[in-house]
């Protein structure tokens, strides 16, 4: 008699998720060449988080004064952690100001998130190793681990809309972070599949805290518990944990019934280095990146209208489907999460400053009764056109368009922006601010030699790709 065990067959998203992490070779040097900015430019965020009260104290270990043998250094702290913490350490730190990559599609997200669990699982396995009398692993296996971090979160990303069923995109973070960590620590195939099946049975976070009425600083930390979470799910596979086969098609119990409206969750393009060679960086602003190009238009607009505040009507601002349903705010702003998802607090502070730095969230330019008034100016309304562009896989636009109106019937120049500079569209245009972003973001935190020593390592990607993750995380060392 055939038993339902042996009728049960395995999900092929996960047999599709695990063969990609375990088989394929990464050979777009363009994927690679722009892993290496992403690497440097989302550390550099979190080495600007430090600056902030609120982002520090969520990091360290759970018991104070812990010691962990081949311990994972924090960068820019004395924490030494272990994995697991120090995943969510970093990964809250690289997301804290919303200014690391983007992956927009039908579902948003940003991939780099994973990078906290992939960077303190490369330093445990090279810590070990060293311990061990082995090599430790080189950038260019972490490069490697993020092209395909990506392209698993940004590929599922693309057709499926987690975000309509009222779930977070961070259980995208969680479902690539223990796949590929998995592969890093030496799992096989079936051990992958049983990792990434425990990642979608775990549920998913709730999009309460990123919205009205409830929007807040979880939504700074989701990342960092989710690639935590990742590495933990990847670790107890590997040790002989059981998977589930079919942990998304199970009728009834699976994750596409009981989460998804019944709908399956599928792959829309084969798994490479697409989402890499595509990625978006947030180049200029530090806010959600639905309002990068209406925060372009608006520093455009700026000498116009710096003089003639008191003279505004009414502020147009045209922009795409998922910037409304996202950020179009109006009302109060509880804390700087709530104020960096809302398209017109972003857009005022651009029109009334000429620029937009993470200071602007806090409460000192908040109270600033200008912002406020000119929010309530706004109105902001759907251009089908830039909607539809915004879901083409060959534009994948980010349009908006501001013009200032003026009580005497005169008005500014209609200032549209389709692609913003973090585009790969304008990538060549991007990477000089790129480097000088993170630069900027290093001298807030180390000086002198240690500064110049870490800005040594990353000027030159083929000498960056060949050192060691020690060496490298040791240039970040407190």
């Amino acid at each position: 008699m055939t038993t339902q065990m042996e009728t049960k067959t395995t999900d092929k998203l996960l047999e599709e998720i695990a063969d990609y992490v375990l088989d394929k070779e990464i050979t777009s040097e363009e994927a690679l060449s722009t892993a290496s900015h992403v690497l440097v430019d989302t550390l550099g965020c979190g080495i600007l988080a430090l600056r902030y009260p609120e982002c520090v104290k969520m990091l360290g270990p759970v018991v104070p004064g812990t010691v962990v043998p081949n311990g994972v250094q924090v960068p820019g702290t004395s924490h030494v952690l272990d994995p697991i913490r120090a995943a969510f350490n970093i990964g809250t730190m690289i997301r804290w100001l919303d200014y690391n990559d983007t992956w927009l599609a039908a579902e948003w997200g940003h991939p780099s998130d994973n990078l906290g669990g992939i960077l303190a699982v490369a330093e445990y396995i090279s810590r070990t190793n060293l311990a061990e009398g082995k090599e430790p692993l080189t950038i260019q296996d972490v490069l490697v681990a993020m092209v395909k971090a990506h392209e698993i979160q940004g590929v599922i990303a693309l057709e499926n809309s987690f975000n309509r069923v009222g779930l977070d995109h961070v259980l995208l973070v969680k479902v690539a972070t223990t796949a590929v960590v998995a592969g890093m620590l030496g799992g096989t195939r079936q051990e992958i599949i049983n990792a990434v099946s425990q990642a979608w049975i775990d549920n998913s976070s709730l999009r309460t805290y990123r919205h009205f009425p409830n929007a807040g600083s979880r939504k700074s930390w989701a990342a960092g518990d989710a690639t935590s979470r990742g590495v933990f799910l990847a670790m107890t596979a590997l040790k002989g944990e059981m998977g589930y086969q079919t942990a998304l098609s199970a009728p009834g119990w699976g994750f596409q019934d009981v989460l998804f409206n019944k709908k399956e969750v599928t792959l829309a393009r084969e798994l490479d280095a697409y989402v890499m060679e595509n990625i978006l960086f947030k180049v200029s602003f530090p806010a959600e990146f639905h309002a990068q190009t209406a925060a372009e238009a608006a520093v455009e607009l700026h000498e116009s209208v710096k003089g003639r505040l008191d003279e505004i009507d009414r502020v147009e601002l045209t922009t795409h489907e998922s910037a409304i349903r996202i950020i179009d705010k109006t009302g109060p702003l509880y804390n700087p999460a709530d104020r960096d998802h809302c398209l017109q607090y972003i857009t005022a502070i651009a029109l009334l400053k000429g620029n937009i730095v993470a200071d602007d969230y806090e409460d000192e330019m908040a109270n600033d009764p200008r912002v406020d008034r000119l929010r309530e100016q706004m109105i902001v309304t759907e251009n089908k056109d830039y909607t539809k562009d915004y879901l083409d896989p060959n534009k994948r636009s980010i349009a908006n368009a501001v013009q200032v109106f003026f009580k005497d019937g005169s008005a500014t120049d209609k200032i549209a922006v389709e692609y913003p500079l973090g585009h790969r569209f304008r990538r060549a245009e991007a990477i000089p601010h790129i480097q000088d972003k993170f630069a900027a973001n290093v001298a807030t935190h180390f000086a002198g030699k240690q500064q110049n020593d870490i800005l040594d390592a990353v000027s030159d990607q083929a000498v960056l790709s060949k050192m060691s993750v020690t060496a490298f995380i040791d240039l970040f060392a407190q």
